[in-house]
C-alpha cells in the first residue's frame, strides 16, 4: 500500500504488508532508479532498443498507413476538384445558353413589338384617311348646302332690301315710293 508521507503513520509493517523503502546495494538508500548513475548503460541500451522498436513500427505500420490516408485524400480531392471544374463548364455553359435565349427572345419580343407598331400605325393611318375622306364628303355636302341656302338668301336680300328701301322713303317722304325705281336703286347697289 502506498500512503503519502503526509499523512503516514509511523508504525512498522505488519506481517504479509509489502515493504515499499529500496535498499542501495551498499547498504543506503537510494534515490530515483532513472537518475541513479550506475544504472545509465542499461537505461541508454533499453532506450535504443526501444526507440529501434518504434521507429521500425512508425515505419512499416503507421506510415504506410497516414501515407495511403494522405493518398485518399489527395485523390478524393483531385477528384472534387475536376468535378468542381465540370460543375463550372456546365454551370458556364448554361449561362451562355440562357443568355443566348434571353437575346432571342428579347429580338423576337422587339420584333413582335416593331411589327404590332407598324400594325397600328397602318391601322391608324387607314382609319385617318376613311374619316378624313368622310370630313372630305361631308364638308363637300355642307359646302352644298350652304350655297343653297345662301343662293335663295341672296333671292330673298333683293326682296327684303326692296321692301326694307320702301318703308324707310315712306316714312321719310310720307308718300308711297315708286317700286320701279327702288328695284333699279337696289340692283345698282349690288
Amino acid at each position: 500500500m502506498f500512503v503519502t508521507p503526509g499523512y503516514a503513520q509511523e508504525t512498522a509493517p505488519a506481517e504479509g504488508e509489502l515493504q515499499t523503502e529500496i535498499v542501495h546495494e551498499e547498504g543506503g538508500e537510494a534515490g530515483f532508479p532513472p537518475f541513479d548513475t550506475s544504472t545509465y548503460p542499461s537505461q541508454l541500451l533499453w532506450l535504443a532498443i526501444t526507440f529501434g522498436l518504434f521507429y521500425l513500427f512508425l515505419q512499416k505500420v503507421v506510415l504506410p498507413r497516414i501515407g495511403n490516408i494522405l493518398e485518399v485524400r489527395r485523390d478524393r480531392i483531385a477528384h472534387d476538384l475536376d468535378q468542381a471544374a465540370r460543375n463550372k463548364e456546365e454551370a458556364d455553359a448554361a449561362v451562355a445558353a440562357y443568355e443566348q435565349e434571353l437575346a432571342d427572345a428579347r429580338t423576337k419580343a422587339h420584333a413582335i413589338a416593331q411589327a404590332a407598331q407598324d400594325a397600328a400605325k397602318a391601322d391608324a393611318e387607314a382609319e385617318r384617311k376613311s374619316v378624313e375622306a368622310d370630313l372630305e364628303q361631308k364638308l363637300v355636302e355642307a359646302e352644298r348646302r350652304i350655297a343653297i341656302v345662301r343662293e335663295a338668301a341672296m333671292k330673298d336680300v333683293g326682296t327684303i332690301a326692296e321692301d326694307t328701301a320702301g318703308a324707310i322713303v315712306e316714312a321719310l317722304i310720307d308718300r308711297k315710293p315708286d317700286d320701279a325705281a327702288i328695284a333699279a336703286a337696289v340692283s345698282q347697289v349690288r
